[in-house]
């Protein structure tokens, strides 16, 4: 088996506006980052499909669904705005199926065997969006939609997201603790481990090393070392102690030195490692099962160096 790129080239059609940093450019730099690395040519690429809207439900409530999709733009309509720095044009809400579809059908490929580990190549992200909410750049929780129908379709116990973009990832946190722990018998079946800037959007974060939330902030000054050191104390036991049958990873990679979006030091080697230390967890619990979704990163040199190293680390070796 070998590692997988899902994406579809309705994703770079959503626009929140002129000199927005999540634009349809951050998918082209990585694309042409994979080329120039040659993984374009030897990794498996698949067109996702949009995912059925009734799986929203997974993660979010009906609410929340059918505002997104009653007021979505028609062709040739202007803006409409779901939520804080959350902009639709005529064409997001296609974005918006594709996106989240590639996360489920990335679930079915790494399930099915067709794919050990998969990376989506896709936007709008997601992992802002709360069970009720838009918000930060993201309609819908793509990440925990996948988590969750991963859990509902193949009966997993166990699932992990980890999460390392330089935000913290609270709508992920929402959904997990009061969404999936409302609807869900199994209120054990979720670990969700965050690193972020702090003080930094969403700013209301918690501190925690109780799981099912391992939240790990990092002051503006973390360099890789630092990175390293809290990921390895915090992260990385909460994991093994967890045992997840399948491990899912919020890929942000706007903590990059290169990227304006932050104060955090990262390189493209600290992605690298993280991703080293995630894939040698889910080879020991999960088959080697994993489904990484973009999230952040807006430095289109750095953001395309940093994927290519993110992947090189999901195919290991």
């Amino acid at each position: 088996m070998t590692v997988g790129i899902i994406g579809h080239y309705h994703c770079a059609e959503h626009d929140m506006g002129e000199h927005h940093p999540e634009n349809g450019k951050r998918l082209d730099a990585i694309s042409d980052q994979l080329i120039r690395s040659g993984l374009e040519y030897v990794i498996r690429q698949f067109d996702s499909k949009p995912i059925e809207k009734s799986l929203f439900a997974l993660a979010h409530t009906q609410d929340h669904i059918d505002f997104v999709y009653d007021n979505a733009p028609q062709a040739g309509e202007g803006h409409f705005t779901t939520g804080p720095d959350a902009v639709m044009n005529d064409k997001t809400l296609t974005s918006i199926l594709y996106s989240a579809g590639a996360a489920v059908d990335a679930v079915d490929l790494v399930m099915d065997k067709k794919l050990r580990a998969a990376f989506c190549l896709t936007r709008p992200p997601g992992h802002h969006a709360t069970r009720n909410k838009s918000m930060g750049f993201c309609f819908f929780n793509n990440v925990a939609i996948a988590a969750a129908y991963a859990k509902q379709k193949y009966g997993l116990k166990r699932v992990a997201i980890v999460d390392f973009d330089v935000h913290h990832g609270n709508g992920t946190e929402d959904i997990i603790t009061n969404h999936f722990n409302a609807t869900a018998a199994d209120d054990k079946g979720y670990l969700f481990c965050s690193s972020y800037e702090y003080p930094l959007y969403p700013f209301e974060v918690t501190e925690s090393d109780t799981p099912p939330i391992i939240n790990v902030p990092l002051a503006a000054t973390t360099k890789g070392p630092e990175f390293r050191e809290k990921l390895a104390e915090h992260w990385l036991p909460a994991l093994h102690k967890f045992k997840p049958e399948m491990i899912f990873i919020s890929a942000g990679f706007d903590a990059h030195i290169e990227d304006e979006m932050s104060q955090v030091s990262l390189t493209e080697a600290d992605y690298r490692w993280i991703t080293d230390e995630v894939r040698a967890i889910a080879n020991q619990y999960s088959e080697g099962r994993i489904v990484s979704v973009l999230e952040g990163g807006y430095s289109p040199s750095a953001l395309g160096r940093s994927v290519v190293a993110h992947i090189n680390g999901l195919i290991g070796g």
